[in-house]
């Protein structure tokens, strides 16, 4: 029993609603690709569900593997991996990828598997970690804004302006949770007030020097203004034509759906397996199932919430928040976007959506969340509380090798 049982530990809620979203993902990606496969002309239904598969069971191996490792391991795996990521970041960046005419460079191709990797969502995982660790840390003592400059903020922004130029939501939503977590963790109202006017202030000159100078990233700014304009005045582009056809597939759903499968705004729809795939629910599965996803992800947020309270260190807080959070931010910006009370921001469906390194990095967020609730790691590794608060993140991650 105890052998079962220590091969899954952590909060079984928590694995349940996780499992319960991979499993109903199946649906509405399975429908949704045939958009993809019929309209667009690439691939099949099956082929992208089988893709879909084996990218949940590469998470669920990935969460697995998180949730077995102490998380205080991941204090000095965050201090090792900050200027990795920076230099992957400057390395994606450099490539100056173009898709039909427009900056896209998010990916880099990984050698031999010729799958493609968003550096930023490592990046923004890696960013939280640190965050967690750093307040952590400074818990107990009075943080200075001078001290936290150099150690904290300059590898914060560095991250968040390299992510900027092709990914603006993403690099908003990081920044955005690394304000909310440091507000938690007690950093100064003055000094974050400080570090939001900063950030203001560099976004303004950024796009002023982008507006001076349109050639430096080709239609990328363009697609931001129009975006927020299109949202603003309610004027047709090709932003409000997916928002329209999303209103549409909704309004289709009433209170039951059409049925699953049965979506027929999956052919108009760009993006219906992935940004606007909570359009595809809810036309299928109606008013009903789209607020039972909406009730879900809350029981998700409780979940997080509840396993946040109950750690025994503050850097098991700090970390389950700053894993958790941005997750259900996401969802409800997806949410958000599909019935037009946001613009349009790319970002994926938690645990639903189709799609590679999304999926993967938010399986090791909550796989760390598992860590963290799992009373069973501490022993097994025999680190107390109070070891975890005190010991070198560098000599707690050399003990594990």
């Amino acid at each position: 029993m105890n052998k079962k049982y220590n091969l899954l530990s952590g909060d079984l809620v928590l694995w349940g609603i996780l499992a319960l979203l991979a499993l109903f993902s199946f649906f509405p990606v399975f429908s949704a690709s045939s958009n993809l496969a019929h309209v667009v002309g690439k691939g099949t239904p099956w082929g992208y569900l089988i893709k879909h598969f084996v990218i949940l069971i590469i998470g669920f191996v990935l969460m697995y593997s998180a949730h077995k490792i102490n998380y205080a391991y991941f204090k000095g795996i965050s201090i090792l991996m900050l200027p990795v990521v920076i230099i992957l970041l400057i390395y994606t960046a450099s490539q100056g990828t173009l898709i039909e005419g427009a900056n896209a460079s998010r990916w880099i191709r990984l050698p031999v598997i010729g799958l493609s990797f968003q550096t930023s969502t490592l990046a923004s995982l890696i960013t939280m970690i640190y965050t967690s660790y750093y307040f952590s840390k400074y818990k107990k003592v009075e943080v200075t804004f001078k001290s936290s400059i150099l150690k904290f903020w300059l590898p914060i922004f560095s991250i968040v302006l390299l992510i900027f130029p092709s990914n603006l939501s993403t690099a908003a939503l990081l920044f955005l949770m690394v304000l909310i977590l440091s507000f938690i963790a007690g950093y100064p109202l003055k000094y974050l007030f400080t570090i939001c006017g900063t950030g203001l202030a560099g976004v303004v000159l950024f796009f002023m020097t982008i507006k001076a100078f349109p050639g430096v990233f080709p239609n990328r700014i363009d697609t931001w203004l129009n975006r927020i304009e299109n949202f603003s005045n309610g004027t047709s582009s090709d932003g409000n034509y997916q928002v329209e056809r999303a209103k549409t597939a909704i309004v289709n759903g009433k209170i039951f759906g059409v049925g699953a499968g049965k979506s027929r705004m999956k052919n108009f729809l760009p993006q219906s397996s992935s940004d606007f795939i909570y359009a595809i629910i809810v036309e299928e599965f109606g008013l009903f199932g789209g607020v039972g996803l909406i009730v879900i992800y809350l029981l998700l947020l409780f979940r997080i919430v509840v396993i946040s309270y109950n750690a025994s260190s503050t850097f098991g807080t700090l970390l389950v928040i700053g894993m958790g959070f941005p997750v259900i931010t996401q969802a409800f910006i997806n949410i958000g976007v599909a019935v037009q009370v946001l613009p349009v921001t790319g970002q994926n469906l938690p645990m639903i959506s189709s799609g590679g390194t999304s999926a993967w990095m938010t399986c090791v967020a909550m796989g760390i969340v598992l860590s963290v609730s799992s009373k069973q790691e501490q022993l097994h590794v025999g680190i107390n509380s109070e070891t975890l608060k005190n010991t070198n993140p560098i000599s707690i991650l050399s003990e594990s090798i």
